[in-house]
């Protein structure tokens, strides 16, 4: 499957329009319960209910599963090579970003087993360009040295945590009444306790307050951030709740991650997707 044109396919409005039925869906991914490969699946896959599903859908699990893969594709192989570039300080941020990368390399794991497991063809790995045409130098490989090298691996990888957990749970309707709702809020999690570490090492709070990218972010890092000023929670403008500074602006968008659309996760992704073809 061609990653890009993947991602082209994963809109909104196609996963609306997709004609497949929750019986053709989970008639598949139900039998991941009886596969030898859950055996090495993670996250409690393995206690997940079985369950039938006739209504019809018009949502697709087995497209936001594969979304999920391509960015944990990505963030996976970012680490990895974070770790071999010889940028990283020892100490406490390198320790982070080893810990972190066994989490995404298990989370690439995860996914591909349970979309294997259902009869599902993973998506295939693309290849990334994490300098995104030579705007950037993380790793450090064409001179800019080790100061701006270190500055732009955290800017990145503040990035892609913080699509990663808006990304999930942007895709969490698509996977409700789904066998793999709980692994994926389970990563979901995960990955809010990365972006909390990685934005601490770059010297900020450990969550987004309104829509603010933070210092030291470039512009075209935005899109991560768009959104994230929404106050309105379940139909309630949680600033009404109460007076003083816990019901804020600022500490009310702090208190809540806001989903990320599909469509908006797969603009941010392509910036660091080579097209092949």
């Amino acid at each position: 499957m061609n990653i890009i044109n993947f991602l082209d396919d994963f809109t909104t409005s196609n996963l609306l329009e997709g004609k497949t039925s929750r019986r053709d869906i989970f008639g598949t991914l139900g039998n991941l319960g009886k596969k030898a490969a859950i055996a090495a699946v993670p996250f409690g896959l393995a206690t997940m209910p079985k369950k039938t599903y006739a209504q019809s859908m018009n949502t697709d699990p087995v497209g936001a599963l594969q979304l999920a893969l391509t960015l944990e594709y990505l963030e996976d192989e970012f680490y990895d090579l974070a770790l071999q570039s010889g940028v990283l300080p020892t100490g406490r941020p390198e320790t982070v970003y080893m810990q972190i990368s066994k989490h995404e390399q298990a989370h690439v794991d995860f996914l591909i087993a349970g979309l294997e497991g259902a009869g599902v063809t993973p998506v295939s790995k693309p290849t990334f360009d994490f300098t995104v045409g030579g705007a950037f130098d993380p790793f450090n490989e064409n001179g800019a040295g080790q100061e701006t090298a270190y500055a732009q691996l955290l800017a990145l990888a503040q990035a892609f945590e913080d699509t990663g957990v808006r990304a999930y749970k942007g895709q969490a309707g698509n996977l409700l009444g789904s066998p793999f709702l709980t692994a994926a809020l389970q990563i979901h999690s995960v990955e809010a306790r990365h972006a909390s570490e990685i934005r601490r090492l770059r010297g900020l709070k450990g969550w987004i307050t309104n829509n603010e990218r933070g210092a030291g972010m470039p512009e075209a890092t935005q899109a991560v951030y768009n959104g994230e000023e929404n106050v309105i929670q379940g139909g309630v403008d949680v600033t009404t709740l109460g007076s003083g500074d816990a019901f804020g602006m600022a500490a009310s968008t702090e208190a809540y991650d806001e989903a990320l659309s599909g469509d908006d996760a797969v603009s941010i992704a392509s910036l660091f997707i080579v097209d092949e073809e």
